[in-house]
C-alpha cells in the first residue's frame, strides 16, 4: 500500500527495526501464553518479516482492558436520538473554539482546501466532533485495547487483531514505540482519530519531517482529514445535507435505508418532499427522518454526506460534522473584513 506522505514515502521496504524499549526480555507473559496470540505472532513472523523476539517483547507488554471492553459493549450513540447527540457537539464552546482553531491555523487550511478541495470548515468540524479539536484525544494505551479487543471480544476479533496488526506495522514504519502510543477504547488515535489502518493509507506528513505526527501536528491533523475525505470521493463545490418539508400521506415511503443516497430528487418531491434550500435537480439523495428538539426533522443527504460517514458509519455523526462546520464558518466570517475573505471561507456545503 502506497503511503500518501507529502514529499517522502516512508514505506521502506528494509526498514525492519521498529522502536520498542531495548529488546531486552524484561517482559512478563501475560497474553504470550495464549494460542491464539502466538498463532497471530507466527502470522507476522511469516508475512511481514518481524522477528519473533521484537514482537514478544511488545505484545508482552499488552494489559487487559476491562474499561474498554465494558465501553465497547454500550456504545452510547446507539440509545440516541438526534435531539440528544446534537447537544453534545453544537454548543457555543465548541463553535468558539472551533472559530480559534481556524484563526490559528488559516494558512494550512487555505492551502489544503486549495490542495485536496474539502472545505476548511468541514476539516475543523471532524476535528471538533471527534477531538474537540485535539484537546480529547483519548488516554487508552493503542497496544492494550487492540489486544484485549482482538483476543478477548470474539464478536469483532477479526477486525481488531487486523487493526494490531496494523499498528504493528506502523509503529516500524515511523519508529514509533507501539507500546506509548494512546487513543481512545476502541484504538482510534491522535487528533482526527484514525484507526491504525486508516493512518496507514490516509496519514499525511504534511510538514515534510518524515512522520505523519496526527498526535501533536495540526497540520498534518488536518491534512490527513482533508485527504482522508478526498480518497472516499468528496466532490468540490457539492452540498451536503439540506432540511426539508413534508406533505401529504406518502412521504415515508422516500426515506431511505442505509447511509447511501439511493434516490434521485424528482422521486422524493414526488412524494412530498421539499428541501427548504433549492439542490440541483439532478442530485441522488437519501432522504432522512430524525427526532428534533421540537419534534420530526427532514433531511436529504447528498454524495458529501455519504462521504462523511464514511469517517464514521453514523447519520447523526455526519449531521453534526455538517451542522458544526455552517457554524463554525457562519462565526469565522464575522471575524474577518469581506474583502478579504478566502474561498474556504465562502465555499457552500
Amino acid at each position: 500500500m502506497k503511503w500518501p506522505l507529502r514529499g517522502v514515502c516512508l514505506l521502506f521496504a528494509g526498514a525492519l527495526t521498529i522502536s520498542v524499549p531495548a529488546l531486552a526480555e524484561t517482559y512478563t507473559k501475560g497474553y504470550l501464553n495464549r494460542p491464539d496470540v502466538n498463532a497471530f505472532i507466527k502470522e507476522l513472523v511469516e508475512e511481514e518479516q518481524f522477528t519473533r523476539k521484537e514482537l514478544e517483547a511488545i505484545l508482552g507488554q499488552a494489559k487487559k482492558s476491562d474499561r474498554a471492553l465494558a465501553l465497547i459493549n454500550r456504545p452510547a450513540e446507539g440509545t440516541m436520538e438526534w435531539k440528544d447527540y446534537r447537544k453534545i457537539f453544537m454548543t457555543p464552546e465548541r463553535v468558539q473554539k472551533g472559530v480559534k482553531f481556524w484563526q490559528g491555523n488559516a494558512d494550512i487550511l487555505a492551502n489544503v482546501e486549495k490542495e485536496y478541495g474539502i472545505p476548511a470548515q468541514v476539516i475543523i468540524a471532524i476535528i471538533g466532533v471527534e477531538t474537540y479539536y485535539g484537546r480529547q484525544t483519548g488516554g487508552f494505551k493503542v497496544l492494550d485495547t487492540l489486544t484485549t479487543l482482538g483476543f478477548d471480544f470474539p464478536r469483532r476479533s477479526k477486525f481488531f487483531q487486523k487493526e494490531l496488526k496494523n499498528l504493528l506495522i506502523l509503529a516500524r514504519e515511523q519508529k514509533l514505540d507501539a507500546t506509548e502510543l494512546t487513543g481512545s477504547y476502541a484504538g482510534a488515535m491522535g487528533i482526527p482519530q484514525f484507526m491504525p489502518s486508516s493512518y496507514r493509507a490516509y496519514a499525511v506528513d504534511y510538514t515534510a519531517d518524515q512522520q505523519a505526527n496526527i498526535w501533536n501536528t495540526e497540520a498534518d491533523a488536518i491534512a490527513s482529514v482533508a485527504n482522508y475525505l478526498s480518497r472516499h470521493g468528496w466532490k468540490k463545490d457539492q452540498l451536503v445535507a439540506e432540511q426539508a418539508r413534508v406533505t401529504g400521506a406518502q412521504y415515508e415511503a422516500a426515506l431511505s435505508d442505509g447511509l447511501k443516497p439511493d434516490k434521485r430528487l424528482n422521486q422524493v418531491v414526488k412524494s412530498g418532499w421539499k428541501p427548504v434550500n433549492e439542490i440541483p435537480g439532478s442530485s441522488k439523495v437519501l432522504a432522512m427522518k430524525l427526532q428534533g428538539q421540537d419534534g420530526p426533522e427532514y433531511w436529504l443527504g447528498m454524495n458529501n454526506f455519504y462521504v462523511i460517514t464514511r469517517y464514521n458509519r453514523s447519520r447523526m455523526y455526519a449531521l453534526a460534522v455538517h451542522q458544526l462546520a455552517k457554524a463554525v464558518m457562519s462565526d469565522y466570517k464575522k471575524t474577518i473584513p469581506e474583502e478579504k475573505q478566502t474561498p474556504p471561507v465562502t465555499q457552500k456545503i
